[in-house]
């Protein structure tokens, strides 16, 4: 499967616990030099999504999130405000995001790598549209490298990689870091992961599932691939005491 020509796609390396500074350093260099354009930066949860839009926020950057954890009549608001440009900076999750059709998308910025190509491919599809040109770029932790190796394989093109200033980025770094844990204890006074859990279960009736006999299921399975693992284990000792 490649990739359309007019795309650009670029690779950013860096350390898992800088990562969040170099998205606002991105954020902000893109800002500076392109206040028109239109940016959209995938996440890997609805946590994530919600607390880079809080962060992001917080910088004044106009930024709108975009996941499933929002009632359906809130990501229609937000994606028209991103459509209609009074926002020109898009936060979402692969689910929230499937189907999305903006044309005029100039980057996308991979929060995380994506785990598999085929999500690779669906966002940085998001830009470069109808013969325009666009840039994807993907921050790339010490724990990625593969994933990076395998979305080359399929796209048949080498990722290449996009510099920055490491200084500006540490500049910034405290700040940074100030900021997202100050987003997610305000997170937690929503009580965000107890809606998640609620609107899974709600999920799960409209499947006509049993939310409690799937918790119990989920329960009684790692208790047997626990175990499973135990005898794997004894059998691995006891033929190294052999040798």
């Amino acid at each position: 499967v490649r990739t359309v020509e007019e795309l650009e796609q670029r690779y950013l390396l860096v350390p898992e616990a800088l990562k969040d500074a170099y998205l606002v350093h991105l954020v902000q260099s893109f800002q500076d030099q392109h206040e028109d354009w239109a940016i959209i930066i995938f996440t890997k949860t609805c946590k994530d999504c919600q607390v880079l839009n809080m962060m992001l926020r917080k910088y004044s950057f106009p930024s709108v999130a975009l996941h499933s954890m929002m009632k359906q009549k809130q990501r229609f608001a937000a994606l028209a405000k991103f459509k209609s440009s009074i926002f020109k900076i898009l936060i979402a999750t692969d689910v929230a995001a499937r189907g999305l059709d903006i044309p005029a998308v100039q980057v996308v910025i991979n929060h995380n790598t994506p785990g598999l190509p085929r999500i690779y491919i669906h966002r940085v599809g998001r830009t470069a549209r109808a013969g325009r040109k666009g840039m994807a770029i993907t921050l790339v932790t010490q724990y990625d490298i593969h994933l990076v190796h395998a979305i080359e394989e399929e796209i048949k093109l080498k990722l290449q990689e996009f510099s920055v200033e490491e200084q500006l980025v540490l500049d910034i770094l405290t700040q940074v870091n100030v900021t997202r844990r100050e987003c997610e204890i305000e997170l937690e006074g929503m009580d965000f992961d107890e809606k998640k859990e609620i609107n899974k279960r709600k999920q799960m009736i409209l499947e006509g599932k049993d939310p409690d006999l799937e918790a119990k299921r989920k329960a009684e399975l790692a208790k047997i691939r626990k175990k499973n693992k135990e005898c794997r284990e004894k059998v691995q000792q006891s033929l190294e005491r052999r040798k």
